[in-house]
């Protein structure tokens, strides 16, 4: 799912990396820190980090090679280093500060992944954000609405995959992980999409849950599916969409 880093940003990584400067402005972070960054895909947080952050070092962890070669490829800064490993593998490095964005929803383990996170941080920052599939992320719940609606036997939301994306599981996660000091922010960003096709060609590009479930369609459901949701979108006089992507961030301290 995770092979192609142009589609994924064309799909939501550009989302993301609005995200990720409000996410690291409510974090507070002090300068010249040693950073973790746990599911880096294609360096959205690390960049912004690096952006805003004055750190000393970013590593960045993802388990899909294409995507951290991505990111290695489009960030050039010596303060940066990408590594293929998961969750359960990461590399032996001691941080100030460990954060993970929109990927602790797809560790095998979410307990176990904190928990791995939080043993490279013998005093400091643990902090994620991820999408809030259940309710404002409104790119996706548009889709699995209009998906229900045509599939209902198939389509599977988000929202059921990924229980874990809501504000108070995400405060008992990290709170059950020890860590102190434990709060939870809601992040708003506009997703403007200038046109129908800027909202659905990103979804055939096989980048995540959504656009893998469109390309595993036959052909009429897929059009039927683009025609529910081209009728069912908030269309602007100039053919623009104006929608809103909510997500959940937490942050508690360790040592």
């Amino acid at each position: 799912m995770w092979a192609d880093g142009d589609a994924y940003e064309l799909y939501v990584g550009r989302w993301s990396r609005l995200v990720a400067r409000s996410f690291l402005a409510w974090l507070e972070p002090a300068p010249r820190q040693r950073w973790l960054d746990v599911g880096c895909g294609t360096g959205a947080l690390t960049a912004a980090v690096l952006a805003q952050c004055d750190p000393v070092e970013v590593v960045g962890v993802d388990r899909s090679e294409a995507q951290a070669g991505w990111a290695a490829a489009h960030i050039d800064d010596p303060r940066a280093r990408f590594v293929v490993a998961d969750v359960s593998r990461l590399p032996d490095v001691t941080a100030d500060i460990a954060v993970s964005g929109l990927a602790l929803n797809f560790f095998s383990d979410a307990g176990a992944g904190l928990e791995a996170m939080r043993r490279r941080v013998p005093d400091g920052l643990v902090a994620a954000y991820v999408w809030d599939y259940a309710g404002r992320m409104d790119l996706m719940r548009h889709f699995w609405d209009a998906a229900g609606a045509v599939d209902p036997a198939a389509a599977r939301d988000e929202a059921d995959r990924f229980p874990i994306c809501h504000p108070d599981r995400l405060e008992a996660l990290w709170q059950g992980a020890g860590l102190a000091d434990v709060a939870v922010h809601a992040i708003d960003v506009p997703t403007v999409f200038r046109d129908f096709d800027d909202y659905w060609v990103p979804f055939l590009g096989g980048q995540g849950v959504a656009p893998a479930y469109v390309m595993a369609l036959d052909d009429d459901r897929r059009r039927r599916l683009r025609d529910h949701l081209r009728a069912a979108l908030p269309v602007a006089g100039d053919g623009s969409i104006n929608l809103m992507a909510r997500a959940w961030a937490v942050r508690g301290r360790s040592g």
